[in-house]
């Protein structure tokens, strides 16, 4: 059956997280996405982590169903066929996704004057289009001053690059909406998306901002609890952790059942004038709280845990290493139908994710491997240019592009 995104050719120029993402994710629904990069490989073609013959997991990780080309990017031939790849005509085409700086010959301008309708969408760092990562951006965001533990007067970063992903889905949602513009009025357009807009737009939709302005508040660091409800981390019986959460109303209930600590509440409700029945007050009492789950969950394993807690439908997960996820969590085995054991050139037989998304009318895909780097680089120049053989191998022997790098 064909896949939801068929025929719909993204050209892609990119680094690190954010841009690649955002073409992965479109590439796994099904589009055509080329990714164009320096002849060796751009800024990220070996970045950590890496096997033990250097090759990185990190590109090949967030290229998957890709298709590559190598181009000379510093010559004007390089250039040339770059812009004439992404402003070739048809519905389905005429469409770039970018973190590279939207200038010089990548400018909208000069693309657009190849092609009126040009979808460009272009991922940058500030709104004022300075530099900005992801591990700057989140500094800045307050959450860092959130984050580590109880009483810590140094902020604490995190290792997910959060504003990253946000701002690649973000970008492919931002594609796919121009496309359909496009499609109904006739319009390209740029669109820009800022790493730190997503950031801050983030911490204003979860009402910080509006809780700094209205009460004056500043959050506290309280380690691994949560925030405004019950959520803990314990230790189990057999030396592993496990984190523990109660939001809703019936979480609670399946929580105080599961570990028998019903009768003990009107205690804590008298004693602290609260009523558990709220979310909030739940929060207030944690500690007290605490002290009655603790002792339960420290005479238990996690396997038996898991079974009572299971069976009694609390809301809880096991923290685990990456290694323990690999090897233990069937919900990242190929007992999920996202995952498949892929053969990845360069690097073996892993377990790949395809998309996460799950449509009541078509087959999950199967995951493709990420590209080799320059794998497609003649397919692409005979099928979206028409070049003919002896025109790719006069631009072989020029050194203007280059094919795969094995």
């Amino acid at each position: 059956m064909t896949p939801v995104l068929s025929g719909l050719r993204i050209v892609e120029g990119s680094a690190f997280v954010a841009a690649p993402l955002g073409g992965m994710t479109l590439a796994q629904l099904g589009a055509d996405v080329i990714r164009f990069d320096a002849i060796g490989g751009g800024l990220d073609f070996n970045r950590w982590p890496v096997t033990e013959e250097g090759v990185s997991l990190f590109w090949a990780g967030l290229n998957k169903g890709k298709r590559s080309i190598q181009v000379d990017l510093r010559r004007p031939e390089g250039r040339e066929l770059i812009q004439e790849i992404i402003t070739q005509p048809g519905p389905d085409a005429g469409i770039f996704l970018s973190n590279f700086p939207e200038g010089s010959w990548l400018s909208d301008a000069a693309l657009r004057a190849r092609r009126s309708d040009l979808i460009y969408v272009n991922i940058i760092g500030n709104p004022d289009e300075s530099t900005a990562v992801d591990y700057t951006v989140n500094p800045s965001s307050g959450f860092a001053y959130a984050t580590g533990p109880t009483g810590s007067m140094m902020p604490t970063n995190h290792v997910l690059p959060a504003w990253d992903t946000a701002t690649g889905l973000t970008a492919a949602v931002g594609l796919l909406a121009a496309e359909r513009y496009r499609t109904r009025c006739g319009d390209g357009q740029l669109v820009k998306v800022s790493l730190t807009d997503v950031a801050f737009a983030m911490v204003a939709n979860l009402g910080y901002l509006a809780q700094a302005q209205l009460t004056h508040e500043e959050r506290s660091q309280i380690g691994n609890d949560l925030y405004g409800a019950f959520g803990r981390d314990f230790a189990t019986g057999d030396g592993r952790r496990i984190m523990v959460v109660a939001i809703s109303l019936k979480q609670w209930q399946s929580l105080a059942d599961a570990t028998a600590i019903t009768e003990h509440l009107p205690a804590i409700e008298k004693a602290l004038g609260v009523d558990l029945r709220k979310e909030g007050d739940r929060f207030q009492a944690r500690d007290a709280i605490a002290a009655f789950l603790a002792p339960f969950i420290a005479r238990h394993t996690l396997t038996e845990l898991r079974e009572t807690f299971d069976e009694h439908g609390v809301c809880w997960g096991p923290y685990q290493t990456f290694s323990q996820l690999v090897g233990e969590d069937p919900r990242c085995s190929i007992a999920n139908p996202m995952f498949h054991k892929v053969d990845q050139p360069g690097v073996g037989r892993v377990l790949l994710p395809g998309s996460p998304l799950a449509f009541s009318e078509l087959p999950r895909e199967r995951p493709a491997p990420a590209p080799i780097l320059g794998q497609h680089t003649d397919e692409v120049l005979n099928e979206v240019l028409g070049l003919s053989e002896h025109e790719i191998g006069l631009l072989h022997d020029k050194g203007v592009v280059a094919g795969p790098l094995w």
